[in-house]
């Protein structure tokens, strides 16, 4: 199979850990008998620098032309003081958009490696799956500021139509059906009138499916439940406000936000993947970043995108079987470098 990719380097680690993640695909490439094809582009901070917009159209048409996204990491605090339609992130909500990515799938995992890295007591370990819906909610609506009776104030809008919801919805049970098959759906429905909205369609929607367990939870609740006990999750379909913020809370219960992946997906096979993590500028150059997200990401791509379950499963063993023989990163209590990461992973594949 030939396999176009667009590279999406960005800033900080994120050129690091991406020359990483192409050495273990080429060597899954070499291995199956696949042929892969590259073009580097400019996004983030570093396209401000050269070319002084985050995401230039150029960038957009040519990831149109890819059959999938692989991307690193955007941001930093060189650009903390630009305008908010010049900050580097505005590039990934561009490319969301552009690229009609309406589903953030992001796995959070606790490898039996790492239990003791896991800031919770827990005698298990857990492996959940949050859906993020990723391009409507409070985060696309009308936004602005105005002067009211107390002086200026802003105001966000949160909005969902029927179709966002059951499209997303669709998502996560049929995700559910291929794991433990349930589903659990996370709102704010004795507030707000969105979520109101958010539950009707799934209740409707969950009657499609009666072969998964379904059922509603609010989010504070889930915010508590998630560091009570995280293994009785298996698929969390949600917000994209409320996606952002309980995605982030398990990344961390998993020993490192280093380990999840992330894949960003919409109608068609195209997709765009990344690791959760952030571009790290504290530490990009110094060849000590965990690239194991990334590697990862590029595992739900061979599976997502492309329909290649035997080579993703070859990526996610390998990195099982690295850490189970104690090859680690710092950040998960490990002194590997970047590249010497990549290379037990490699050795394993």
């Amino acid at each position: 199979m030939k396999l176009n990719l667009a590279l999406v380097k960005g800033d900080g680690i994120g050129p690091e850990i991406v020359d990483s993640t192409l050495r273990v695909l080429d060597k899954v490439a070499e291995k199956y008998g696949h042929q892969i094809t590259c073009t580097e582009l400019l996004a983030g901070g570093c396209a401000i620098d050269e070319l002084g917009e985050p995401l230039p159209q150029a960038t957009v048409d040519r990831c149109l032309e890819s059959d999938s996204v692989l991307l690193g990491a955007v941001g930093g605090p060189k650009w903390d003081t630009l305008p908010g339609h010049l900050r580097p992130e505005r590039a990934l909500l561009g490319l969301r958009k552009a690229l009609g990515l309406y589903a953030n799938i992001r796995p959070a995992k606790l490898y039996p490696a790492l239990r003791g890295r896991c800031p919770l007591r827990i005698e298990d370990t857990f492996d959940l799956v949050i859906v993020r819906e990723l391009t409507g909610g409070i985060y696309f609506g009308e936004r602005g500021r105005r002067e009211g009776p107390n002086g200026q104030e802003a105001y966000d809008t949160e909005c969902y139509s029927v179709m966002e919801i059951e499209r997303i919805g669709r998502v996560a049970f049929e995700t559910a059906r291929k794991r433990r098959k349930k589903v659990t759906s996370i709102d704010k429905a004795n507030v707000l009138e969105s979520s109101r909205l958010w539950r009707e369609t799934m209740h409707r929607l969950a009657a499609e499916y009666p072969d998964v367990e379904y059922s509603d939870m609010l989010v504070d609740n889930a915010a508590m439940q998630l560091v009570r006990n995280p293994a009785q999750f298996d698929v969390i379909v949600t917000s994209n406000m409320f996606g952002d913020i309980l995605s982030d809370e398990a990344s961390q219960l998993t020993g490192s936000i280093g380990m999840l992946p992330s894949a960003s997906l919409g109608e068609g096979s195209r997709g765009m993947y990344e690791p959760i993590h952030g571009s790290a500028p504290d530490i990009a150059g110094r060849g000590i970043a965990n690239p194991t997200a990334t590697i990862l990401s590029a595992a739900m791509m061979l599976r997502y995108s492309f329909g290649l379950a035997a080579e993703a499963d070859a990526i996610e063993d390998a990195v099982n079987k690295a850490l189970e023989a104690g090859y680690m990163t710092c950040d998960i209590g490990g002194q590997l470098t970047t590249d010497e990461m990549t290379d037990k992973i490699l050795g394993f594949i």
